[in-house]
Order: structure tokens, then C-alpha cells, then sequence
């Protein structure tokens, strides 16, 4: 099976995001494999504007599965909250697959 692999290597805002949306409509997964909620990528669709933080860009294209793979530290609170908001737009984010072996970071983790 082919595969797209798109991979940033200068610890920042390089447009992966953007990236990542162009090429959606090539690929069956968009796999974010690692980070957390800190960073975000804004991907714009006609006059709409979404800015993620945990969810794959991948999650804003119909035909594609979005994955969060076990190297994703997810803060569940922003998880549900984000979901919530692109459900609220009209986007469906059924097919989401999350990694049983995703790293949680809860309130406590936060206080420290």
C-alpha cells in the first residue's frame, strides 16, 4: 500500500496542517502520530476557519479515517471540547480512531 509521509523538521509552523488538508483527498488516513494540544494548525475550507490542536487535519475531509496514534499526549477536556465545536459546524468526526496506547494528561498533570 502506498503512503504519503509528511514530516516536519523544524520544530515549528511550517504549514503541515495546510499541507496535510491539500493532500487529503489522496489518502484513506490522516494519522497524527505525535504531540499534544499545545501547538495548532488552522485549515481553511471556503469561508469557514477551524483551528485544531489534538484532531488530525484529515478529520475535515468525508472520505478520510483521522487517526491519533499512541506518540499523541491528549488532554481529554480539550479532546471532547474540540469534537464538540466541529460537530456544532456540521463536520463529522464518527470515524475518529484514537490509540488505546495514547498518553493522557489530566488535570493533576496540568497543576504540576
Amino acid at each position: 500500500m502506498p503512503a504519503i509521509v509528511l514530516l516536519g523538521s523544524q520544530w515549528g509552523d511550517e504549514g503541515k496542517g495546510k499541507a496535510t488538508d491539500l493532500l487529503g483527498d489522496r489518502v484513506d488516513y490522516v494519522v497524527r502520530y505525535q504531540g499534544g494540544n499545545n501547538a495548532g494548525h488552522t485549515v481553511v475550507i471556503g469561508d469557514k476557519k477551524f483551528a485544531l490542536h489534538l484532531l488530525p487535519s484529515g478529520i475535515l475531509t468525508p472520505e478520510v479515517v483521522p487517526v491519533i496514534a499512541n506518540g499523541v499526549v491528549i488532554d481529554p477536556a480539550v479532546l471532547l471540547e474540540e469534537i464538540a465545536g466541529l460537530n456544532a459546524q456540521g463536520i463529522n468526526t464518527s470515524k475518529l480512531l484514537i490509540s488505546a496506547n495514547a498518553h493522557l494528561i489530566t488535570s493533576y498533570h496540568v497543576t504540576l
